[in-house]
């Protein structure tokens, strides 16, 4: 080593002791570049050494020049290396006069191809078991997300869920009234209207299918081929379609799967159309069982069903609390079966237990309990005997206007 400057040479690279991280395999070149003044009269001799053993001056290659003022010097030794083993690690110092640079090299395993591709493969089976689950279980889930975040259909004045129009055929009939209304109704809880009418005569609504389907939330059309034959199917079921797509929302048309195949009608081309204004159903040979895809995307056409514990009937009619006798289910008020003389009291004041309402009791003293039995044997005397004891002799005479004292809310004394 030559002779020592009487100042230390800076160390420009590298400017702290470094540590690098290389896989085995890689090479590297390790700069160490000094720098000292001109005036110092020393010829600064680079040398390396590995985990404290010497190299030879061969294994690096040194330049040296001099600054832009001439005032100074640099030296630049750069060590090549090819690490091959785990043997080419270490700590390298790198020499110049009294200064010193070291590198400290370790191994890391390389990222090999093996593990990226085993974690491709296993986001590849994620995915396409979430595929195979999301197309088995979609309905299930569409079904439940309806069920509990869905519309409500409620206070809308409709007294059916669906009506349901379908032919005269024998097997049209079969399947609406023992397949299709059983399911809907017992099962799911729906309530039908069907209709094996032509509901479009002469290509025009009638004011009873208005009327009915106004009353309806839904429209289902059995579309067979025996519905196909209908008059206004044949010449203008497009202009027939317009006119279902203005009485109901979305109407839903169920095609058998036997008869989709060979129908060549095109009324089954124009629906697969406009998939997004209607509803189309195929019926299959599996279709049958309850747990069917047909069933559950017929029941996610059909509105959220509404039940409450404890009322009877139609819970999304009875939410509007629609008091028209006409539309009570248990309408007994109305009944006078408790009546004996439902045409009049003839003035006698006997009329039974008129609307169901108990007789008041009679009030007394101390012999209450016997009073009551007394007047109980006398009631039924009376109402044995009222037949042929009645006198009815004066009617002629009396007076049937109608009567003022009942709305008296106050008397002349009072004004």
């Amino acid at each position: 080593m030559a002779d020592l400057c009487h100042v230390p040479p800076e160390i420009l690279l590298p400017a702290a002791n470094e540590t690098l991280e290389l896989a085995l395999g890689s090479q590297i070149a390790l700069n160490c570049t000094v720098r000292w003044a001109a005036t110092e009269h020393c010829e600064p001799v680079p040398a390396w050494t590995k985990d404290g053993q010497w190299l030879g001056s061969e294994s690096s290659q040194d330049t040296a020049w001099f600054g832009q003022n001439a005032s100074e010097r640099l030296l630049a030794s750069v060590l090549q290396l090819n690490l091959t083993h785990d043997a080419d690690f270490g700590v390298f110092a790198c020499w110049v006069s009294n200064a010193t640079a070291t590198f400290t090299l370790r191994r890391v395993e390389a990222a090999g191809h093996v593990p990226a591709v085993l974690a491709a493969l296993l986001v590849l089976v994620l995915l396409v078991l979430l595929a195979g689950l999301y197309v088995r279980c979609r309905l299930n889930m569409l079904l439940w997300y309806r069920n509990h975040y869905g519309e409500l259909e409620i206070n809308d004045g409709k007294l059916y869920d669906a009506y349901v129009s379908h032919a005269t055929a024998p097997d049209d009939r079969k399947f609406v009234h023992f397949i299709m209304k059983p399911q809907l109704e017992n099962r799911y809880g729906y309530k039908l209207f069907l209709d094996e009418q032509t509901i479009l005569p002469n290509s025009e609504p009638s004011a009873d299918l208005i009327m009915n389907v106004s009353r309806c939330r839904r429209l289902i059309v059995v579309l067979s081929v025996a519905y196909l034959e209908q008059d206004w199917c044949n010449s203008s079921f497009r202009e027939g379609l317009w006119r279902l797509l203005e009485l109901s929302k979305k109407p839903i048309f169920i095609v058998f799967e036997s008869q989709y195949r060979e129908i060549t009608h095109p009324a089954i081309s124009l629906l697969k159309q406009h998939r997004s204004a209607v509803t189309l159903l195929v019926w299959r040979a599996g279709s049958m069982t309850p747990s069917s895809d047909f069933w559950k995307e017929l029941c996610l056409a059909l509105p959220r069903k509404v039940s409450f514990q404890g009322t009877m009937g139609d819970p999304q009619t009875q939410l509007q609390e629609d008091k028209d006798p006409m539309l009570i289910l248990h309408s007994s008020y109305l009944d006078s079966g408790g009546d004996l003389h439902p045409d009049g009291d003839l003035g006698t004041g006997l009329r039974g237990y008129v609307f169901g309402s108990p007789k008041p009791p009679r009030i007394g003293g101390p012999g209450t309990p016997m009073a009551l039995a007394a007047s109980t044997m006398e009631d039924t005397q009376v109402r044995d005997s009222q037949k042929t004891e009645l006198d009815i002799s004066d009617l002629g005479s009396r007076n049937y206007g109608a009567r003022t004292d009942f709305y008296c809310l106050v008397t002349e004394d009072d004004i």
